[in-house]
């Protein structure tokens, strides 16, 4: 019996605050039943359908492949869960384990003891069934496996995805307090872009926006660069995995439809940018460009407009920031009437700063710090202080 003769279930996780766009994704990616949970999707699919969303997903964090589930009251219920589990049967023992364990209302006393005990699980079944166990490893592991325990049930996920999806392989350097690719893809999308309307990201740092965007525009997988777990569990079907991915080269768009506009006010994040782009091969799909902020002109007479403000990381004193945001309001309602402007930041003070009214305020997370996206239309005139508030937008 073939792997994708069987339906599967899957648990993964997204940046929180993006699960409804992620839900739709899942849909548009072929996978029909959803269930939706603070930070993540389940879903029950073929192993097909795991890899497209690997490769092909711009929201998720990783796939999580559920192996077992099994009610406990002990620890050492725990234990006998995962060894019932047929690991045998998907990794080799000479592959090295990592397990990671969280919990929510869990009763039991110590995860550290906990994930003790699955490795213990795990490890013996290997020496009933082979007579060698698998070494932890827990910097590099060629095998990650989930165990998530609520107040009565543990399920045990192995990951397929290895690196975090958002890696997408593209990036030339780290940048400090960089925007995740899966956030920045999931902004794009809260903002209703599309591929035909003219995009900005005036304040571009490392370039990750525009990035998202023009790899959405072409229509090239964000996973086509990396390698993935899956393809060392002993289930892979490496025909079939070529097969997709050579399906998913195909529809790539020669030339990118949207004008993707970037710039950025620092010549070496300019730089870096440009390195990114170029090595994603989207390098002539963004018209990139060192300016300040404050001396950009429209681009165009209408679109969208993505601003991640470094609030205080790349701008050096509190006091620039106060006088910043005022002026930013200023240039969005002078020089962009007609365009949709989304900033995401830390600072609940902003739209206040900016003197503008926000349509819309959505909580996003990048990693663990909270940010909201403010949605601004930005219209004649639009200082909020001259205008009638809008009864409904």
């Amino acid at each position: 019996m073939t792997m994708d003769s069987t339906k599967l279930r899957f648990f993964a996780p997204c940046p929180r605050g993006l699960e409804a766009v992620f839900e739709a994704e899942l849909h548009s990616l072929g996978v029909p039943t959803t269930t939706k949970t603070e930070g993540g999707i389940g879903f029950t699919a073929p192993w097909s359908s795991m890899y497209w969303i690997n490769l092909k997903s711009h929201i998720a964090s990783r796939v999580l492949w559920e192996v077992g589930q099994s009610p406990y009251r002990s620890e050492d219920d725990v234990y006998r869960a995962a060894y019932a589990l047929a690991w045998p049967d998907w990794f080799t023992p000479s592959q090295t384990i990592k397990i990671k364990v969280s919990a929510r209302r869990c009763p039991l006393p110590s995860l550290d003891f906990l994930t003790l005990r699955i490795k213990d699980a795990v490890c013996d079944k290997f020496v009933a069934s082979r007579h060698r166990r698998p070494s932890v490893n827990t910097e590099r592991p060629n095998i990650k496996l989930d165990a998530f325990l609520d107040q009565s049930t543990v399920t045990f996920y192995l990951d397929t995805s290895g690196e975090p999806l958002f890696k997408r392989g593209h990036r030339v350097m780290s940048v400090e307090a960089p925007l995740r690719e899966n956030l920045a893809a999931g902004i794009l999308r809260l903002a209703g872009w599309s591929p035909k309307e003219v995009l900005l990201d005036p304040m571009c740092g490392g370039g990750t926006i525009p990035l998202e965007a023009a790899l959405m525009a072409r229509q090239i997988p964000p996973g086509i660069s990396r390698n993935f777990a899956f393809e060392r569990l002993l289930v892979h079907d490496e025909k079939r995995w070529g097969h997709l991915r050579e399906a998913a080269r195909a529809k790539q768009v020669a030339a990118v439809p949207a004008a993707i506009y970037a710039s950025d006010h620092d010549p070496a994040m300019v730089k870096i940018a440009q390195r990114t782009f170029q090595g994603a091969g989207v390098g002539i799909d963004i018209r990139l460009k060192q300016s300040d902020i404050l001396d950009l002109e429209a681009p165009a007479d209408g679109g969208v407009m993505v601003l991640n403000p470094p609030y205080g990381v790349r701008l050096s004193q509190p006091d620039e920031l106060q006088s910043f945001y005022p002026r930013l309001g200023d240039w969005l309602k002078q020089r962009f009437a007609g365009w949709r402007a989304y900033v995401l930041t830390g600072d609940a003070r902003v739209p206040k700063q900016i003197g503008l009214a926000p349509s819309k305020r959505i909580p996003l997370f990048n990693g663990a710090l909270e940010c909201r996206l403010y949605e601004f239309l930005i219209v004649q005139g639009g200082a909020r202080r001259r205008l009638t508030p809008p009864t409904k937008i």
